[in-house]
């Protein structure tokens, strides 16, 4: 009897997840998460793997390099990029599954320093140019540098301030290198310092969404992934209560 309630209820939670309507066992789903959503979906991978008993393997990275592993046969399910355009991509060349590419979250640019007081409300320390290094993802690579240079353009200080840039080949990077002090400020993703609405450390600027292009940030199924019950099951998992409240703690909009 408790064997066949437990079976009940796994139908009933995948159901809810988006899977489909039997479940043969408990599979892996493989996914390749931009680096700057890799806090929050380890959080909704976690939560996932609670309600449904699959299994989620993440592997966190730059979009540009993630379609470039899946043309050459990455195993990858599952992409979560940091853009839209890498996902209606993959769909057009048949590599991702059409009909399965939706919006998870919208991204915002701040640019930061973990020291208090370096980085005014406004961004005006870049026209000031008092310090050495800039960081920015790979804007060739990841749609968080490329709004980086947007930015820059729009400002007046994309040429001025060249010779001080040093790239991430990630947003992760960009980061870590201004951790690590060879850059004293970067551009980098709002959800990599806000955390349940607070700031994580130091000082930032909220860059103004009109200074870049929208980094609307899709998820699709991929070839590889295509019919697999777990795949559709998390896919739908982004969808729901749970998760959008992980994702708006991140300092997402929806």
């Amino acid at each position: 009897m408790k064997t066949a309630f437990r079976q009940l209820a796994v139908l009933a939670v995948l159901a809810v997840l988006g899977g489909v309507a039997t479940v043969a066992r408990a599979d892996e789903v493989s996914v390749a998460v931009a680096a700057n959503f890799s806090a929050p979906m380890q959080r909704i991978a976690a939560e996932f793997e609670k309600l449904s008993g699959h299994r989620v393997k993440l592997v966190s990275g730059s979009t540009g390099k993630f379609y470039a592993q899946i043309k050459s046969g990455a195993p990858f399910q599952l992409l979560l990029a940091a853009d839209d355009e890498t996902p209606t991509r993959l769909v057009r060349e048949g590599d991702g599954v059409a009909g399965s590419q939706f919006t998870y979250a919208i991204g915002k640019l701040v640019l930061w320093s973990p020291k208090p007081g370096f980085v005014d409300d406004k961004g005006e320390v870049l026209k000031a140019g008092k310090f050495e290094h800039l960081s920015i993802a790979n804007p060739k690579l990841a749609p968080y540098g490329l709004a980086a240079m947007e930015t820059l353009k729009v400002l007046g200080l994309a040429d001025v301030l060249q010779s001080k840039i040093v790239t991430g080949e990630s947003i992760t990077q960009a980061q870590q290198f201004v951790v690590s002090g060879s850059a004293e400020l970067g551009f980098i993703a709002f959800s990599q310092i806000h955390k349940d609405g607070k700031l994580v450390a130091g000082s930032h600027w909220l860059v103004p969404a009109k200074y870049h292009s929208p980094i609307r940030q899709d998820a699709v199924v991929l070839a590889k992934g295509k019919g697999n019950a777990a795949v559709e099951a998390l896919a739908g998992f982004l969808k729901s209560k749970t998760a959008a409240d992980i994702i708006r703690s991140y300092g997402y909009d929806l």
